[in-house]
């Protein structure tokens, strides 16, 4: 079984995953070389730096709960998710998993991470939700409608056709017979419409 060391050693060449570990005084005890590249934004290595340089002000907490997780836990990952300085004003979104560094008496000497860039992953994300927030303000809008013309328009059309039934049993002459028969025609055209666009909206 590959131990600690190699692992660790197979991590610190990654292009993909950064590694680093953070002491107890909250500095970067190690860093690996795509970590530096990524985030040392003055061209300087991060060891020996505050790890708070590189992170979200709003994360800083989320740092301290997991590590507490990690030292009251040893030997267990738990994951974080944190923004990072991009360099221009933004944050790049990471994922993590740390775990608790113990020393001989088993003490805490700090926390052990690594992690990846999850910024694109995060975005998709945004975009389905908005997309399924717009989804379901259509929906609402179309169940507003199914509701105003089953109930706003179906009463006043009814209104119509009854008002066509009284002219149909009353005696007309031929041209306002005509104009009858038309009109009971486009209301009965009508309510087959709106009980189409009904069926759709429901």
């Amino acid at each position: 079984m590959i131990n600690f060391k190699e692992t660790h050693n197979l991590f610190h060449k990654s292009s993909f995953f950064y590694t680093i570990a953070i002491d107890m005084d909250s500095r970067y005890s190690y860093v690996s070389p795509n970590y530096d590249r990524n985030f040392d934004l003055q061209n300087e290595s991060l060891l020996g730096k505050s790890f708070s340089i590189t992170l979200h002000p709003d994360d800083l907490s989320v740092c301290a709960e997991v590590a507490a997780k990690c030292f009251a836990t040893p030997g267990t990952l738990f994951p974080a998710t944190l923004r990072k300085h991009n360099g221009r004003g933004g944050y790049i979104y990471t994922q993590w998993e740390l775990h608790a560094i113990m020393d001989e008496d088993n003490n805490p000497k700090g926390v052990f991470c690594i992690g990846y860039n999850i910024t694109e992953h995060v975005a998709v994300q945004n975009q389905l939700q908005d997309a399924d927030n717009e989804i379901a303000s259509k929906k609402d809008k179309l169940h507003e409608i199914g509701l105003l013309q089953s109930h706003g328009i179906r009463r006043p059309l009814a209104n119509i056709m009854g008002l066509a039934g009284i002219l149909d049993t009353m005696t007309l002459d031929s041209n306002l017979n005509n104009i009858k028969d038309m009109l009971i025609d486009s209301a009965e055209q009508l309510d087959e419409v709106i009980k189409e666009i009904t069926k759709l909206t429901d």
